[in-house]
């Protein structure tokens, strides 16, 4: 009988850069033995910039949407992971237990003022970090 997979949750603000990154990161290294989610307290919509420097590096999250955290309160997680420290402060109380509770805080590229490059640059680097990060914390 397979193995029932480990559910993991990414949270940031909007849902539009970090935690995609981290959902991306996360399916692609460790989707056989992970359910991965992302959400967000305030949804909006994948930044384009995320799918741009994400499918620099083969990991395709085009087809990704941006969701609200609500859909997800009554659900079961193993790991809930706060990529941001808006999200951590306004996480909401969830239903079920979760096993563990983690705070990464990463800078939002979204938010870098600049020429076309430096922004890509900044996305880049927050890209890098949520990758290192993952691959430090799960291997």
């Amino acid at each position: 009988m397979a193995k029932e997979k480990k559910r993991i949750l990414f949270l940031c603000t909007e849902n539009s850069s970090r935690s995609q990154m981290a959902e991306g990161f996360m399916r692609k290294y460790f989707g056989d033995i992970f359910e991965v989610f992302s959400a967000g307290i305030n949804p909006s919509e994948v930044n384009p910039n995320a799918v741009k420097v994400m499918k620099e590096i083969g990991i395709d999250i085009s087809k990704h949407t941006s969701k609200s955290v609500e859909l997800f309160r009554k659900r079961r997680f193993d790991y809930l992971i706060a990529v941001c420290d808006n999200a951590k402060e306004a996480c909401p109380v969830f239903t079920n237990e979760i096993k563990n509770r983690l705070h990464w805080s990463f800078e939002d590229p979204a938010e870098v003022t600049g020429t076309q490059e430096e922004i890509i640059e900044k996305f880049r680097k927050i890209r890098d970090l949520i990758k290192n990060e993952i691959l430090k914390y799960f291997n």
